[in-house]
């Protein structure tokens, strides 16, 4: 699995001021919300539907006003059109508190 073979041992990891984050998403859902960690993916619901990528697209825009990025800033890696996916977020400005305390005991481990 892909996860392996980079090495990473939780959702989310520092590549310098990159966050690689590896998601289970979760489209047409009742809100956009960023949950738990599923194994080595955090779960990310999004209200979009899944035609086309629009789901991943939508993600994309939710996730740069968390992490206070321009949606350029966010790389889809793979998953464009698939539940499963890799992001990459060039210097986030502000990180969700449950990929805070992920990257804390990261460094911690």
């Amino acid at each position: 699995m892909t996860q392996k073979k980079q090495g990473m041992t939780s959702f989310c990891q520092w590549e310098g001021d990159i966050l690689v984050l590896n998601v289970l998403g979760k489209p047409s859902s009742k809100k956009n919300a960023i949950g738990k960690a599923k194994g080595l993916q955090l779960k990310i619901s999004v209200t979009a539907s899944p035609e086309g990528g629009k789901a991943t697209d939508y993600m994309v825009k939710y996730l740069a006003k968390e992490f206070d990025v321009t949606i350029k800033d966010i790389e889809v890696v793979f998953g464009q059109f698939n539940v499963n996916k890799q992001l990459r977020i060039k210097a986030p400005n502000k990180l969700p508190a449950v990929i805070s305390k992920q990257l804390a005991e990261n460094i911690s481990s």
